[in-house]
């Protein structure tokens, strides 16, 4: 290899059985040149193929280009041990390219906030970049999805419980450049047709490649120079909703709340996106494929307001089972018994999470308010005379939503 060559790295994710393993193989057997290692999660998982590695011409007297850390995930109590294999991997300067296979049941944003770290610090400390993330694989198990979105058993059945199941397909879909729709000769058309538009609306701007047993043209996989840190968080379809200032949907809350003039209510949409200071997300381009999506009843709807919620209302509507109807849900919301105080509600399938995002900015002394108002028009534009930043607005992504039975149901908490 040549002298301070950056090397890069694959992070493929995805659920138990989806394919990962199947996935590292191929890539192995076709490896075209490469010298890979592989770094795997959780060896007993798994059933790499070890000769695969050795016919590549990368191991010697013993297999140390496959290695295995096991009793934890690296998306959290294993990130040291991690760091320390990737660079033990580097120094031998003899691959070109490493795979990290992620547990099934690991979060990818965190492996990449990982890799990322350690890039940074090369660059911090004045050296080369001896590796980088170019891409992350999300493998998804497509007639998995479709039992799943179709209320099937195949999640019933599944090790863990069914809403960790939801939320883990559905982060790892968000957060990738490329999902690999792995068994898609299993389901039907029409069930592939309803997948890959639900994946849209979760993931819009993530190459989707059908395969079966991962079989896949191995240069549309490596050395793609896809994977962006920044980009790759703000990717998610329920962000650039949140985020957009002129689609549709923003369009159908317009009709439905109108614009506040004197004596009207506080109900009104909110024309551009709302940045909260602690809340550091961001809109990316548009979605080409609304019109397949909404083909197959997958839609999104945005609901905004300024008046808080009824705590105890809000934890009622939330605790009911809205069954598969609402996919994902996340946005910012706050209460009439803390006014002060926002909060994210966040909901993945049938789990549900509600965390304390922080003061909003009307909290501030006036006059380091005056100065935020005078410094950024965007800042200004938001702002209401009455609630200052404080707001409510959630984003659903769902099958078959009623949007008007929705926004009934949360004007009344």
């Amino acid at each position: 290899m040549k002298k301070f060559e950056t090397v890069p790295i694959t992070l493929i994710t995805g659920y138990l059985g989806s394919g990962k393993t199947t996935l590292i193989n191929h890539l192995l057997k076709n490896a075209g040149g490469h010298k890979m290692a592989v770094i795997v999660n959780d060896i007993g998982e798994v059933n790499i193929d070890a000769d695969l590695i050795q016919k590549g011409g990368v191991v010697a007297e013993k297999d140390d280009s496959l290695v295995a850390l096991q009793n934890g995930c690296i998306c959290c109590t294993l990130k040291k041990d991690l760091i320390d294999q990737l660079a033990s991997l580097i120094k031998t300067r003899r691959f070109d390219h490493i795979l990290i296979e992620a547990s099934g049941i690991c979060e990818p944003v965190p492996i990449a906030q990982t890799i990322t770290y350690l890039e940074d610090q090369f660059e911090r400390r004045g050296m080369p970049k001896f590796c980088k993330l170019d891409a992350v694989i999300s493998v998804t198990d497509a007639l998995r999805l479709a039992d799943e979105f179709g209320c099937g058993e195949a999640l019933a059945r599944a090790e863990r419980g069914e809403e960790d199941i939801e939320n883990l397909v559905i982060q790892q879909l968000e957060f990738c450049d490329i999902v690999l729709l792995n068994k898609a000769g299993e389901v039907t058309r029409e069930q592939l047709g309803t997948i890959e538009a639900i994946v849209r609306k979760l993931q819009p701007h993530a190459e989707i490649i059908e395969t079966d047993y991962c079989k896949v043209d191995v240069d549309r996989l490596l050395d793609t120079g896809l994977f962006d840190f920044e980009r790759a968080v703000n990717s998610a379809g329920w962000m650039e909703e949140f985020d957009s200032t002129d689609n549709e949907h923003d369009a159908d809350a317009r009709d439905e709340h109108g614009h506040k003039h004197d004596g009207d209510d506080d109900e009104r949409v909110h024309e551009h996106g709302h940045h909260h200071h602690h809340h550091h997300e961001h809109g990316v381009g548009e979605n080409d494929d609304s019109g397949t999506a909404e083909e197959y009843g997958i839609s999104t709807y945005v609901y905004y307001r300024r008046r808080p919620f009824d705590r105890l209302k809000f934890e009622d509507w939330a605790n009911r089972d809205y069954g598969r109807k609402i996919i994902r849900a996340k946005g910012l919301v706050y209460f009439s018994d803390d006014r002060d105080m926002s909060y994210v509600y966040e909901q993945a399938g049938r789990q549900k999470y509600l965390s304390e995002n922080g003061p909003f900015y009307a909290t501030l002394p006036p006059s380091e308010i005056d100065r935020l108002l005078a410094a950024d028009p965007k800042f200004a534009h938001d702002w209401d005379m009455e609630y200052g930043d404080r707001m409510i607005k959630l984003v659903f992504i769902g099958q078959d939503l009623d949007r008007r039975s929705l926004k009934t149901a949360l004007d009344g908490i």
